[in-house]
């Protein structure tokens, strides 16, 4: 489904266009396996990708104390519906996906009626900085569970999505989501170079969120913070990125992989230096 982007940020229109080209598409369905896009939870640090980013699907799933078959989610950030479909497939929850690809949405798409799965899940192009659901209510409106994955840096206005997301959750639902952040106290200027190649002012911080998260309403349960596994994750893209130069450079450009290449080496420096963290975070309405 289509949906219109009047009042979306020039921070979001520019990630739609990055995540709708093709060196983007094939880069990430190539590296990730086509499921998903987001930091993975490793227990080795040569495991595979797919699996330590499936893992981080299980394991935010689990830490959600409502997920049945009467649940409905909305993944904001969807990317290629991997987490849906997990949810969909595993718990039997119905699941509307948001996401501003109409390319990674077409993918997913495709991905759902493959797995038998596109009666319980439906997948929205649009911004999550204007959700197009109605208010919830007491007239069964809304939804139980909001759930967001590596996304929310991509918004010019990240208080928008968040009371986007409050006003669409249900009185005593859930919000569970992962985003890179920078560290409380990282310096100013250092992380320049990671947002000048992803074409952003700034990144949220645990304590940004927290602050706004509480101000409008939501109760903090938990924040997990793996940083270790942000430093992993990009190693493992860059070592997948090397590995398999040859097959990437017949289908994305040299000049994108380059850059990915000197993107993912910021992400490494700056998690290691303690500048970047991340983890998951459990709210409640």
């Amino acid at each position: 489904m289509t949906l219109e982007k009047e009042n979306q940020s020039a921070t979001v229109e520019t990630a739609r266009s990055y995540y709708n080209s093709e060196d983007a598409d094939h880069f990430y369905s190539q590296i990730w396996g086509g499921e998903d896009i987001h930091i993975g939870l490793y227990k080795a640090a040569n495991e595979s990708i797919s699996a330590a980013s499936h893992r981080t699907v299980t394991t935010m799933a689990e830490r959600l104390p409502n997920l049945a078959s009467n649940c409905h989610i909305l993944d904001i950030g969807s990317g290629y519906c991997g987490a849906a479909r997990h949810l969909a497939k595993t718990y039997g929850a119905h699941v509307a996906a948001l996401n501003l690809s109409e390319v990674e949405n077409e993918r997913a798409r495709a991905l759902n009626a493959e797995a038998k799965l596109a009666t319980l899940i439906e997948v929205y192009d649009g911004s999550f900085e204007d959700i197009p659901f109605q208010s919830a209510d007491s007239s069964n409106h809304g939804f139980d569970i909001l759930w967001s994955q590596d996304a929310i840096l991509h918004s010019g206005n990240r208080q928008q999505v968040f009371a986007e997301a409050y006003r669409v959750l249900k009185s005593g639902g859930y919000f569970v989501f992962t985003d890179p952040m920078q560290s409380d106290n990282c310096p100013e200027g250092v992380l320049q170079p990671i947002l000048d190649r992803i074409h952003l002012k700034s990144l949220g911080s645990p304590s940004y969120y927290r602050r706004i998260a509480t101000e409008l309403g939501f109760r903090v349960i938990d924040f997990d913070n793996q940083t270790n596994q942000l430093i992993t994750h990009y190693q493992r893209v860059l070592d997948e990125t090397e590995t398999h130069a040859g097959a990437l450079s017949q289908k994305v450009s040299a000049d994108y992989i380059e850059r990915m290449k000197s993107g993912l080496k910021h992400w490494i420096a700056g998690g290691k230096a303690g500048h970047l963290t991340w983890g998951i975070f459990l709210l409640q309405k």
